[in-house]
């Protein structure tokens, strides 16, 4: 079985230049997976829930690496249990997530679930009005 605490750890740790590559990552690719999971996964409102928090200039910059680092594992392509397998493979995404909510989550406001609330009420409109 798959070890999810250990790399829950190495992709929320808090390095510069890997904090900026994270940042980087999840800018450019993580409403593309949001709206690719939607409905697909159940912790998607939690994971635009934890970006908003990362992209909030009051979070902590060691709360937004830790946030970013599991926001940008979620948006690999390849990672420990392939995507495609969609009940297993969204596992490890749920579990390093969860684990780096864990270590953060004081840090979640209510401001920004309600942002992610809003978020995915608009892409659901979005969806069935294409």
């Amino acid at each position: 079985m798959a070890d999810y605490e250990e790399t829950a750890q190495r992709v929320t740790r808090y390095e510069p230049g890997k904090f900026e590559r994270d940042k980087a990552r999840v800018q450019d690719g993580f409403w593309g997976k949001v709206r690719h999971t939607l409905g697909r996964i159940s912790f998607v409102e939690d994971a635009v829930a934890a970006y908003y928090c990362a992209i909030d200039p009051d979070t902590p910059v060691q709360v937004k690496a830790i946030l970013m680092g599991a926001l940008a594992y979620f948006i690999l392509p390849v990672d420990m249990v392939p995507d495609v397998l969609t009940v297993f493979g969204f596992a490890d995404d749920a579990a390093v997530l969860a684990a780096a909510y864990r270590k953060v989550s004081q840090y979640v406001r209510p401001a920004h679930r309600e942002r992610a609330r809003d978020a995915m009420a608009q892409l659901r409109g979005d969806d069935e009005a294409a």
